[in-house]
């Protein structure tokens, strides 16, 4: 079994920006050689999260409303004990996760036509990422 790890970074501008990381994947996946196996990717910090979306623009704008809905920005007990205002910001990445697995069938992401890779920075302020591309197999 191989294993690849390779790190991608990102610049976000926070405030539940979404950025379509697919492409960047797969280039890790295509330099990867792996035709079998499964693709991980994993978000360090706790005030982001991976998932997969249609990555157009009325999703763009529906995503982020709902995450509103759910958990506006606001006081959390979070905020009371570190004042940075970004009680919202752990709990969405909580809601979300910071990881997401794909399996790899024939060298390919098995995505599905319309569904891309995103990642969704809910901190506050801009910030500097990095995305764990974790691919194991054949």
């Amino acid at each position: 079994m191989k294993i690849i790890n390779e790190e991608i970074s990102l610049s976000t501008e926070g405030n539940c920006d979404i950025i379509d990381i697919t492409g960047k994947v797969n280039s890790v996946l295509k330099k990867s050689g792996i035709k079998e196996g499964l693709c991980t990717l994993f978000s360090s910090g706790s005030t982001g999260g991976i998932t997969t979306i249609e990555y157009e623009p009325g999703l763009l704008n529906d995503l982020p409303e709902l995450l509103n809905r759910i958990i506006p920005p606001g006081r959390y007990h979070h905020d009371d004990t570190w004042g940075d205002g970004n009680g919202h910001s752990h709990l969405r990445s909580a809601l979300l996760k910071t990881s997401l697995t794909v399996p790899v069938v024939k060298g390919e992401l098995t995505l599905g036509t319309w569904q891309q890779i995103v990642f969704l920075d809910f901190d506050n302020r801009k910030r500097n990422r990095k995305i764990t591309v974790n691919i194991m197999g054949e």
